[in-house]
């Protein structure tokens, strides 16, 4: 497949991982519009979490959409469909009023995220070499860190200087709607990459069509279709998109002010952005296995420091959020952009879309129960509960890849699916 590479590698993934970017800042920037519309909506917590997990409910529709469409369409016009779908929702989010077209809007932006989600990080797995196959699919992670940074960074600029710009509009709407930047460039970037040359060449396959769901169930395939499942449902239940959502509200419980707990969440962000270029480092080189395994233990132990903190009310320091801070570098050079590269890649290329559709289907499952399991967590069984709750499934997530993860640094996909093969 090296010779059927794109010849515009670079500007492929670049324009590909916008898709990554706006996953990233859409998901990231309600962390900061949620007290504002709470306070305005007066929403109860069942409200407050399906304000947040509206979006996912998308996402679930939109990964369940790509599925077949992208073997049938291509996983260009899919990215165009989404890209179209960013930019129309930050435009609802931003301008409509009533509370149920508000959610609407988060629904067709999950939608968009769901699509991207599933579909970007298969393009990039087909396009790459397999030399940096992991570097090229990390990307779309790192991607995603720079969106949550850029959803921080412009809702800390908004909220002190947002009367200067748009002064008749209420800030939290102007936070939506910085997303119509990247999601038009987005949508014009598509028009200059190509087709994922693997999918022009099992177009024409009836296998694709006719034989892939009866391949996805194959015993072949069991231990793969296992793994795809288990890692992104650990991946979001490892407590990243409680910190993610709800940082500013668990750090205001906290006593710091709104204000120093969105300045906080900026330096969480930077941190994600920082440590996953570590995955970007040695993905292809130290390999899958040792950063999974490293950073998931890394993650459990900076969770029950966090839990402890909590716990011990020791939460008005810089201890705090050393821990955080810890929890999020370990997961953003492993737990974080490895389930997207080992999804992409352990399929071969007549169940790919569709097994890794199924892989990202179970991650948004995973990530709405988070997004409305976190407020009942945190007002049942407090916050430091919460973080050893989301503790507990590191724990178990180390144990499965540790048990079940073969090592892919190197191999071509057509090596990989052959590992299976034999191992049947």
């Amino acid at each position: 497949m090296q010779s059927h590479v794109p010849r515009n590698l670079t500007l492929a993934t670049v324009v590909a991982s916008l898709g990554g970017l706006l996953f990233g800042f859409d998901m990231a920037v309600v962390s900061g519009i949620l007290p504002f519309v709470k306070e305005q909506y007066q929403l109860n917590p069942a409200q407050e979490g399906w304000f947040v997990s509206s979006a996912l409910a998308g996402c679930i529709g939109g990964v369940l959409f790509s599925s077949d469409i992208s073997d049938r369409l291509g996983r260009r016009k899919l990215l165009f469909f989404a890209a179209l779908l960013f930019l129309l929702s930050a435009l609802g989010c931003a301008l409509l009023e009533p509370f149920s077209l508000l959610i609407v809007a988060r629904i067709c932006c999950g939608a968009a995220v769901g699509i991207a989600s599933s579909v970007v990080p298969l393009y990039l797995s087909e396009i790459a070499p397999a030399h940096n196959r992991g570097r090229l699919v990390t990307f779309y992670q790192l991607a995603v860190t720079i969106g949550i940074f850029v959803a921080y960074g412009s809702n800390i600029l908004l909220l002190q200087h947002g009367q200067d710009f748009l002064p008749g509009m209420l800030v939290w709407r102007k936070m939506f709607g910085v997303a119509m930047l990247p999601a038009a460039l987005f949508l014009l970037g598509i028009v200059w990459i190509p087709e994922s040359p693997r999918w022009l060449m099992q177009k024409d396959l009836p296998q694709v069509n006719d034989g892939g769901y009866r391949m996805l169930w194959s015993p072949a395939y069991r231990k793969p279709l296992l793994i795809g499942i288990l890692l992104p449902f650990f991946s979001q239940f490892s407590g990243i998109n409680a910190i993610i959502y709800y940082g500013p509200t668990i750090l205001h419980s906290a006593g710091i002010t709104l204000d120093n707990s969105l300045l906080s969440q900026l330096f969480f962000g930077a941190a994600n952005v920082l440590f996953t270029f570590i995955a970007i480092w040695k993905v292809d080189s130290l390999g899958r296995r040792p950063l999974y395994l490293w950073g998931t233990a890394g993650a459990m132990v900076a969770l029950l420091c966090t839990g402890i903190c909590f716990y011990t009310g020791h939460t008005g320091g810089v201890l705090l959020l050393l821990c955080v801070l810890a929890f999020l570098a370990f997961f953003a050079f492993s737990i974080g952009p490895l389930k997207f590269v080992i999804a992409a890649e352990i399929f071969p290329d007549a169940i790919r879309a569709k097994a890794l559709s199924l892989s990202i289907l179970v991650m948004w499952v995973a990530d709405f129960a988070v997004g409305q399991l976190t407020p009942m967590l945190l007002s049942g069984i407090g916050t430091a509960g919460t973080f050893w709750f989301f503790a507990s499934f590191c724990v178990v997530a180390f144990i499965i890849v540790y048990r079940m993860v073969p090592e892919t640094k190197g191999q071509t996909l057509e090596q990989i699916q052959q590992h299976w093969n034999l191992m049947h």
